[in-house]
């Protein structure tokens, strides 16, 4: 595979395609697991490894799906890899599962996951799919790591709360002292709204302000006239 496209994949998926940012798929695992930061990381590398694995087994099996049936076979695909890793959170994070609860299966439905194997792992060979489904995969988890440490520092003025989950023995970061009176509206769902509003706007802001640095002409340096005699 060339540098050219393992390059542009990345682009497409931390930045220029993000799913969550410039799509805007997968909005309710977005919006509703997002209250921590760790909470919000977990399900992400559960999506990002649904993702790997549907866009390989996809890509695999492409010149055996009918074109007729392919998304009621993407779907089987789809939840037979979720099933796995619903069970193995269940086995090896167990805490982390109970909390996550009905989103981790409902991965099967994420918009996100379904499209890219549709509209990349059903055209592209195995190397590239696996690829596409890692760099999409990684710009949802880092949309969903900076959401979910904003709600959880303004809301509850700490992050990493509940990393003892997965960790056993760590603690959260008090960040404003124990004393934070804490803002209970970056917690609840609207809260979840406002602050994705934010990280788009701010994410259209920074498109933007590239954008018109390309379109500004250069200056071209002025010429220097030769040395008279």
């Amino acid at each position: 595979m060339a540098l050219q496209h393992l390059r542009e994949s990345a682009r497409n998926g931390l930045w220029r395609q993000n799913p969550g940012l410039a799509q805007i798929l997968g909005l309710c695992p977005i919006l509703a697991i997002s209250t921590n930061m760790v909470n919000a990381v977990s399900l992400g590398l559960a999506t990002v490894m649904a993702m790997i694995l549907s866009n390989l087994a996809v890509s695999a099996l492409r010149r055996w799906i009918a074109y007729e049936i392919r998304i009621p076979v993407f779907i089987l695909i789809i939840a037979a890899l979720v099933t796995v890793l619903d069970l193995a959170f269940n086995a090896w994070f167990h805490s982390l599962y109970l909390v996550l609860g009905i989103f981790i299966p409902l991965i099967t439905t994420n918009c996100i996951v379904l499209a890219r194997a549709e509209a990349f792992a059903a055209r592209n060979g195995v190397l590239e799919s696996t690829l596409d489904g890692l760099m999409m995969g990684l710009g949802l988890v880092w949309v969903l790591a900076l959401l979910g440490a904003l709600r959880e520092l303004i809301g509850n003025g700490t992050l990493f709360d509940g990393i003892d989950m997965v960790v056993p023995g760590l603690s959260p970061v008090a960040v404003f002292g124990d004393d934070y009176p804490g803002f209970l509206l970056a917690l609840l769902p609207p809260g979840a709204f406002f602050t994705l509003a934010f990280l788009i706007a701010a994410y259209n802001a920074i498109n933007a302000h590239r954008a018109a640095r390309a379109s500004r002409p250069q200056a071209r340096p002025a010429s220097v006239a030769p040395p008279a005699g």
